[in-house]
């Protein structure tokens, strides 16, 4: 029977992280290499990515970076190739990368915009799930795909945030077809949905002063019951869990990440009276 660390152990393993020079793709690079995966790090810019390569390669772990549009096929194609050469195999796949959200009235909404949310944030986790489920496939030993969604794929969150929302919502269908499809090859197939967590946009929401970026944040964090911004760090574990064995028997699965907000009737949920806020 297998103890508590060999559960968590990916000594041995292949991971590719896209979106990997993001405040959360870099924590869940470092996560992975922490319990001895070793790396490929794909992002479209190479500033963050190559911050997130040299925090991997410190920790001893063979690491590839690629620059890589997730949502252009042939970009993707090249990267798993660079994979190929250099590596040999596929066992973890994180779908992380996002693309800007762009945030427009539904009735205004330009066409433009709309597909290039769909084209990052739903085909490009399409297209790097097809590669990787190729290669676990080919290779006959299982494999686990970790999408990372939002509770934007579970709830409505208006203020033009259209696009984004039904991306997400797209995801966790894609996460729940894959998981189906590719269950008799051993490849299980997640996804985790955060909350609102600390990056670089959210950290200028909170500096900034204005009374419209002071509502926006308390109204946010009054949807969380934990009443915080979740840290990059949290994300880590979810991860590691649903890529390692200790999730051997999990797949399918929509594993919210956010501090209690899907579990929240926001107009039914009052606090006491003599509670803290």
């Amino acid at each position: 029977m297998a103890t508590h660390r060999e559960l968590f152990d990916l000594t041995g393993r292949l991971a590719i992280v896209t979106g990997a020079g993001g405040a959360l793709g870099h924590a869940v690079s470092i996560g992975l290499a922490e319990a001895g995966a070793d790396l490929a790090l794909f992002d479209i810019t190479d500033t963050g990515l190559e911050h997130t390569r040299r925090a991997v390669a410190a920790l001893g772990r063979q690491c590839v970076a690629v620059l890589c549009n997730v949502g252009v096929e042939d970009d993707v194609d090249r990267a798993f190739t660079v994979v190929d050469e250099t590596v040999g195999r596929v066992d973890i796949l994180v779908n992380n990368a996002a693309t800007a959200v762009e945030r427009h009235r539904p009735e205004a909404f330009p066409l433009d915009a709309w597909e290039r949310a769909l084209r990052v944030d739903l085909t490009g986790y399409f297209l790097c799930a097809r590669a990787a489920g190729r290669r676990m496939i080919a290779q006959g030993d299982g494999g686990s795909v970790v999408n990372v969604s939002s509770i934007a794929g579970a709830t409505g969150l208006g203020r033009g945030n259209f696009a984004y929302s039904v991306a997400k919502g797209g995801i966790n269908q894609l996460t729940r077809e894959l998981a189906i499809e590719w269950a008799g090859h051993g490849i299980r197939v997640n996804a985790i949905l955060p909350a609102q967590f600390r990056n670089a946009g959210w950290a200028a929401v909170e500096t900034d002063p204005s009374p419209a970026s002071s509502s926006l944040l308390q109204r946010i964090t009054d949807g969380i019951p934990l009443g915080r911004l979740g840290e990059p760090r949290e994300i880590v574990g979810p991860v590691v869990f649903l890529a390692a064995d200790a999730s051997s028997m999990v797949t399918g699965a929509l594993l919210p990440v956010d501090g209690g907000n899907l579990a929240l009737n926001a107009g039914g949920s009052v606090r006491w009276p003599d509670e803290p806020t």
